[in-house]
Formats: C-alpha cells, structure tokens, sequence
C-alpha cells in the first residue's frame, strides 16, 4: 500500500470519528467547556505518553519539545485549542448545524492556504469546483442572517493547523504529544483550581469525581481527541493539503445529520440550498482523479 492511500484511508477514519464525536461531547453537556477541555488535554497527553514510552520514542519527543521547531508546535497548539474550545461550545450552546457550516468553509480555507504557501496547483476544473463550493458556503453565511463566528473561527483555524502540520518534520504522534503537552500545565493549573479555589474559581467546583458516567466521559475524550487527531497528522504528511481539506467535507456531513436527527435542530433554507451545490463541487473535483486511474488501469 503506498503512502498516499495510507493517507486516504487515515483521513477517511479521522473524519468519520470528528463527523460523530457531536454525540460523544453532548453527553457532557452539563460540564463547563474549560473543565472539559482541560481534562480532554490532559488525559490525551497521558495517554499519547503512554504509546510513545511503548515504542520507545520518549527521547525523539524530548528532542523535539527543545529542537527550533517549538515555535512551530506552540503555533499548532494554539490553533488547535481553539478549535476544540469553538467546537465544544458550539455542541453545548446547540449550534451544531453552525459547527458542521465551519468545517463546510475549512476545506476552502484549506485549498486557499495550499496555493498560497505551498504552490500547490489545481487543474481548471478542480479550480472551478472549489469556486462553486465558494458560492455555496458564501450563500450558507448569507443566509444565517449575521456573522458566522463559529464556522470562520472552527475554519481558519483548523486550516492554519494543517498547513502548520505540514511544516513539522517529525512523526506525527510525537508532534501531537508535544503540542498536548505544552498544554499540560494550564490545564492542570485550571482543574487544581477548581478543586481547591486557585485563580478566583470556586473551591470544589469541579465535576471530575463526582459521578461515574462524567469521570468515565472525561477520561474517555483521550481517545475521542488522540486517535483522530492522530490519523490527521498522519495524513497532513502524506497528501496534498487540498486534498486533505476536500476530503474533510465528510465531517461536516455527518455533524450536519447528528445536528437534525439526533439533535433535531431545524434545517435551515440556506442549508437546503447550499448543500446540494457543494456536493457537487466535490465530485466535479474529484471526478479527473478518478478518470485518470481509470484510464492507466
């Protein structure tokens, strides 16, 4: 198998985990989005730590976190925990259908950052599918009847976080373990604060321990933020950052079916619209690839 379809297969499974983990954090709903982003970052560094120390990659993960790339990585964390933070918030607030609008824009965002930084190169009709997704998402916004902080805040920076990946010249488990790592502090400091008062928080007021099903859905957002987060770094090194941004349409399509069936928000005009256009995008996009591997085989 070569590296790009390892890729593809990578990205696929990281999307269809974020597509559904709208299902897993609204569980957590009466939990403050700082408490459960603290323990989402600090329990993900325990258990990235823990697959690193079974490879014996503990000493490549030092070497990193005091190597010149640290700034790089202290980029990619702060992208990152903004888009987990906007993400967690949108599911709490019942913004769902806002959030899968977010990642409708990112693979835009994506394609946009590609060109611009990279020099990657599109043919004209990829170039005019990317235009009409454009219009399409440009509609959706319209439609909403105000600014959309949540889809451009999610997009811009989960786009900024995979150009930043693809500048990281290491494996990408280690280059996650850093980044959750550089978070460990704060987050530590935010849920000793809760326990015991610090920083004006109120003593006590934290949720971890408190019940089985919250302690038991905190610890398990580890493996909800590390196995997918994992497979996309994988795959931000692997393919073209438009395609790992196209491919990304996955996600929002699944948020967008958890948001009216699960959630039962109601499905906007604008989406009804706006959809159809930008799955058409998508395979006028992609329908050149496929031809050509047609044609060799």
């Amino acid at each position: 198998m070569t590296n790009q379809s390892k890729g593809l297969i990578a990205i696929f499974t990281a999307c269809t985990i974020w597509g559904l983990s709208g299902l897993f954090f609204a569980q957590l709903d009466g939990v403050p989005v700082l408490e459960v982003l603290a323990h989402r970052t600090l329990w993900s560094a325990a258990f990235f730590c823990v697959i690193l120390a079974l490879q014996g990659k503990l000493r490549v993960l030092t070497t990193l976190l005091l190597s010149r790339q640290m700034l790089t990585i202290a980029a990619a964390t702060t992208c990152i925990t903004l888009n987990w933070f906007t993400y967690i918030w949108s599911i709490h607030n019942h913004h769902a259908l806002e959030a899968s609008f977010g990642y409708y824009i990112f693979p835009l965002v994506s394609v946009m950052l590609g060109m611009v930084f990279l020099g990657e190169k599109m043919r004209r009709r990829q170039a005019i599918a990317v235009c009409l997704a454009a219009l399409a998402v440009v509609y959706l916004g319209y439609s909403l009847g105000r600014p959309p902080w949540i889809p451009l805040i999610l997009a811009c920076s989960f786009g900024l976080y995979g150009l930043i990946k693809k500048r990281l010249n290491a494996e990408a488990i280690v280059t996650v373990t850093a980044e959750v790592i550089l978070l460990v502090p704060f987050s530590l400091a935010y849920i000793l604060g809760l326990e015991f008062g610090w920083f004006g928080l109120p003593a006590g007021s934290g949720l971890f321990g408190t019940g089985a099903k919250v302690s038991i859905l905190l610890l398990a957002s580890a493996g909800m933020t590390a196995v997918p987060l994992m497979l996309f770094s994988f795959a931000a090194q692997r393919l073209r950052l438009g395609t790992v941004g196209l491919v990304q349409y996955l996600n929002p399509s699944l948020q967008l079916c958890v948001a009216l069936f699960v959630f039962a928000e109601p499905m906007t005009p604008g989406h009804m619209v706006a959809l159809p256009i930008i799955w058409a995008a998508l395979a006028l996009y992609s329908w050149p690839a496929r031809a050509q591997r047609i044609s060799v085989a």
